[in-house]
């Protein structure tokens, strides 16, 4: 199922700061993994972008929409939501703010708060990062045994 995200949201949600001059893109960077790990993709929805900067952007499985300043994130993401018509049932919406929530509920779409996403993303790089127990290896002794054994079995 695809995600509809309210970023500026959400970034405070996942550890990263609002006041960093690269939160949109650390944020953007967690969620290529997520969309990748998941097998699904994302529209996120930044506002604010100064002039010259606004639009869509795409960033593999994640594209974001930087919003004009003097328009919002959340407007946006109504915006998408009505344009999804029945096809927004599909979609997960991703924010903490009431107005997009009931927008999502409106259309169908599955609502998550930018704490419950935050769990989902972070379970999903934890699961990534724990590797899968190794398998034994074969003991110096023991591969010198199986290279006695070939090279007699080619002797023959």
């Amino acid at each position: 199922m695809p995600y509809l995200i309210d970023g500026h949201n959400l970034i405070p949600s996942l550890g990263l700061r609002l006041d960093s001059p690269d939160d949109e893109l650390a944020l953007i960077e967690r969620l290529q993994q997520f969309c990748r790990l998941q097998r699904t993709r994302a529209e996120v929805y930044f506002d604010g972008a100064p002039p010259g900067y606004a639009g869509k952007r795409g960033f593999g499985l994640v594209t974001a929409h930087f919003v004009r300043q003097g328009s919002s994130a959340d407007a946006a993401l109504e915006q998408r939501l009505q344009a999804l018509g029945r096809a927004a049932r599909n979609w997960t919406v991703v924010s903490s703010d009431g107005r997009v929530r009931r927008a999502a509920q409106a259309v169908h779409a599955r609502a998550l708060s930018a704490g419950e996403f935050a769990a989902q993303v972070r379970a999903a790089s934890l699961h990534e990062t724990q590797s899968p127990p190794a398998e034994p290896g074969l003991s110096p002794e023991e591969l010198e045994e199986w290279l006695t054994l070939f090279r007699e079995r080619r002797g023959k």
